[in-house]
């Protein structure tokens, strides 16, 4: 294979994804139990954010495999291998909603940190494409973190003080 990136980066690059995909198929399957099981009086909002959420996240999966599969190397798919890689700990019970927010801003904030991750090598490696994906994902975790984290935020709360202007002289 010769695509311009040696193949200890494509190596290197490819184990980055293969967590990265665990990382986010771990995220994946809480979120879609968490969108089966949420209860309380912000049902409505949670199933809808967490189907928006799950949703786009299964369609990653497969965009992080097959740019570890165009490195050349084999993409991780088993649940054994997923819990291996992953830095997400996984849900076995139902916990309240509040909890669940929590959990997922977890999540998503681990993706964010293993996105940035696999950008450095990416970026190292002269590999475009790879970082090209990684900055993506990152914009859309973070955004998806900073959706979760405004529902735990206490709505009694002082809000912060504007900035002071300056007056023009």
């Amino acid at each position: 294979m010769n695509i311009g990136i040696s193949e200890k980066d494509r190596e290197r690059t490819a184990a980055s994804l293969s967590q990265m995909l665990a990382d986010s198929f771990t995220l994946y399957l809480k979120t879609h139990n968490f969108h089966w099981n949420v209860t309380g009086p912000m049902f409505q909002t949670l199933h809808i954010m967490f189907m928006d959420q799950y949703t786009e996240l299964w369609n990653a999966l497969d965009m992080i495999a097959e740019r570890i599969r165009a490195l050349g190397y084999p993409a991780p798919g088993s649940y054994a291998r997923y819990m291996e890689l992953s830095k997400i700990e996984g849900e076995d019970g139902v916990p309240k909603a509040k909890e669940m927010i929590r959990q997922l801003v977890a999540g998503q904030e681990a993706v964010i940190r293993a996105a940035r991750e696999t950008f450095k090598i990416a970026d190292a490696a002269g590999d475009q494409s790879t970082a090209d994906l990684m900055t993506q994902r990152m914009e859309i975790h973070e955004k998806n973190a900073w959706m979760l984290r405004s529902l735990l935020e206490d709505d009694t709360a002082e809000p912060a003080p504007a900035p002071k202007k300056k007056r023009a002289k």
